[in-house]
């Protein structure tokens, strides 16, 4: 069959590259794509981004599925708009998807529905955000009410960059947030301490099967110093999620979010993605949903995936219960990716750098590409994060090694990457 991914990101380019392995599948298109599905002889890039032309274009095409990667077209209604015309798509509804698109949204439902997280309050107004911080004090996490990209949360660890935070989503929306419907919103919430990790499930509804574990570096520079980005590396699995604390966060915070969703009249289908704290004692917390696959966490995943994708994605659009006797395959060794950004990443990411070096993609090392774009035969820079180079190995010190030695060969002006991807897994 014919198969859709919807987005541009290097989560786009490695479900893919992932769901072209699939014997089933004839042809894998991406819109809009990037520089390196447009490099890749097994994808073609669709340069449509407009949800009725894609609706119409993947009609006249006669796609079998369609997956959607970004949250800003989850948004937008692209799974209700396909949907509404018979077409087979992975992802939750517009409705479904404010689990991501609206803080306030997610932090209200996961109250009523007894699911662990941080206690929190919600502002639109500067002056009560500001009051409310000096009541508190720090640390503290704000939050922006809309779609950041990943960029919309400041860990202040002092008042000062708190009510610093408060201005910059407020009054001045600096990070580019969509807004939703009432205008400019902050969540302010407890700062919980512990170790995050990231847990994404695949949902169709009632059930979810979980994916493998995996854990993110949210912060730009070693050591997690220096400003929150949409991630800078990740690797699977992620030892902090013992088979108990697994067991924990599918019976405490996976299946209630699943039959709250359902009982509030909103069933979620898709992916599905809590980002975890999990305590000293072993007690994980939601600090945020995301309704898609985590970027980069889906590079180090898909790399150990040996089940074949398209059959978990369409036991998961069939709606009968399928998913629940599903079991996904994945490969022994750990698997970790090393995010190269362009210079001025975040705020202001420069373009237009020619990227030379890119190595041959081998079984246990690739390179996905994110903000990259093809112009007469070169690859050149178009987004904050460029690359991200992905390794397999026998353990994350061997997969961490061979990740960074993949990348010795790639150059562009300016590039940024850390050094230190894996450093908690990997034993000293």
């Amino acid at each position: 069959m014919k198969v859709l991914v919807i987005g541009g990101g290097g989560r786009e380019h490695a479900l893919a590259w992932k769901l072209s392995q699939s014997p089933k599948v004839q042809a894998v298109y991406v819109a809009p794509g990037n520089g390196g599905t447009a490099r890749d002889k097994d994808l073609q890039n669709i340069a449509i981004t407009d949800v009725i032309a894609l609706r119409e274009w993947a009609q006249a095409e006669r796609i079998g599925l369609t997956v959607v990667g970004p949250e800003a077209p989850l948004a937008a209604g692209v799974v209700d708009e396909f949907r509404a015309h018979g077409l087979r798509i992975f992802g939750p509804t517009r409705a479904a998807a404010q689990l991501e698109s609206s803080k306030a949204f997610s932090k209200a439902f996961m109250k009523r529905h007894g699911i662990p997280t941080a206690a929190y309050e919600t502002f639109s107004d500067p002056q009560a955000a500001h009051d409310y911080v000096r009541a508190q004090g720090a640390p503290i996490v704000v939050k922006a009410d809309g779609l950041a990209a990943g960029k919309g949360v400041v860990v202040a660890m002092t008042e000062d960059e708190a009510h610093e935070a408060i201005d910059f989503m407020l009054l001045d929306n600096k990070l580019g947030v969509t807004h939703n419907e009432g205008g400019a919103r902050v969540v302010i919430e407890e700062f919980l301490q512990g170790e995050e990790a990231s847990f994404i499930v695949v949902c169709d509804g009632l059930q979810a099967i979980p994916l493998a574990t995996s854990q993110d570096h949210k912060r730009l520079s070693d050591g997690d110093q220096g400003p929150n980005t949409g991630g800078m590396g990740a690797y699977s699995p992620a030892p902090v999620v013992t088979p108990q604390i697994h067991a924990r966060a599918m019976r405490e915070i996976v299946l209630p979010t699943l039959q709250g969703m359902a009982k509030d009249g909103i069933p979620y289908t898709g992916f599905l993605y809590a980002g975890l704290m999990i305590d000293a004692h072993g007690q994980p917390k939601t600090l945020e949903f995301n309704c898609r696959m985590g970027d980069p966490e889906t590079q180090p995943i898909l790399m150990r995936l040996k089940s074949d994708l398209l059959d978990v994605l369409w036991a998961a659009t069939e709606g009968d219960g399928q998913l629940e006797q599903f079991e996904m395959a994945w490969d022994r060794r750990a698997a970790l990716g090393v995010v190269m950004a362009a210079a001025g990443y975040p705020l202001q990411p420069r373009k237009g750098d020619e990227i030379t070096g890119l190595p041959a993609d081998r079984a246990d090392a690739m390179v996905f590409h994110a903000g990259t774009q093809v112009q007469e035969g070169r690859v050149l820079t178009s987004g904050g994060r460029v690359l991200c180079v992905t390794a397999l190995g026998d353990s994350v010190r061997a997969a961490q090694n061979l990740a960074y030695e993949t990348l010795r060969t790639i150059r562009f002006e300016g590039m940024q990457y850390r050094h230190d991807i894996g450093f908690r897994a990997v034993k000293p």
